[in-house]
């Protein structure tokens, strides 16, 4: 018969106490991020029928969700933008205007919330008229440089707008 292993630890997982003990996670509220849509209008909100119970908020209606994640203890909102047709293009340039959607949205919680951290979503998906996460080429394909180059004033835009976080999530190289 083997020696190995010679730790076993089933026995150190017998009982509750011991479990809680030498557990690895502890997922506490100082660990969570509350995700929210962002709508342009005001008085707007819209189901996501493929996430029941979440919905599209506009920025007046957000307030009331800002309010709910302070009181609760929830250190921060991530902002994700729902973003009018007629300002997509195939660059995706309103990512990086100072008086859209998400750095206005920005300026508002920090000034109403200045405890509460936000943080932003830089990706152009959103703001392209395509749907891709960066600039296309005539033949389709992405353009990898001038993709990060939008990128690189999206984000700085957000951050003179006031956001804590910058998450980049569109997946280019450099």
């Amino acid at each position: 018969m083997s020696q190995y292993p010679a730790y076993r630890p089933r026995r150190m997982r017998r009982d509750d106490w011991s479990r809680r003990l030498i557990q690895e996670n502890h997922l506490r509220i100082d660990d969570l991020i509350y995700p929210v849509f962002l709508l342009p209008g005001n008085n707007q909100t819209q189901a996501v029928t493929s996430m029941p119970g979440i919905e599209r908020m506009s920025l007046d209606r957000l307030f009331h969700v800002a309010e709910e994640c302070v009181a609760l203890g929830i250190p921060v909102m991530a902002l994700f933008p729902i973003i009018d047709a007629s300002l997509k293009s195939n660059d995706g340039a309103e990512a990086f205007n100072p008086k859209g959607l998400i750095p206005s949205a920005v300026m508002e919680l920090k000034k109403r919330f200045p405890a509460l951290g936000i943080m932003t979503d830089v990706a152009l998906d959103p703001y392209t008229s395509h749907g891709q996460d960066g600039v296309l080429d005539d033949q389709h394909r992405i353009l990898n440089d001038e993709t990060v180059a939008i990128l690189i004033k999206q984000a700085l835009c957000h951050a003179q707008a006031g956001v804590d976080i910058v998450a980049p999530s569109d997946m280019m190289d450099g």
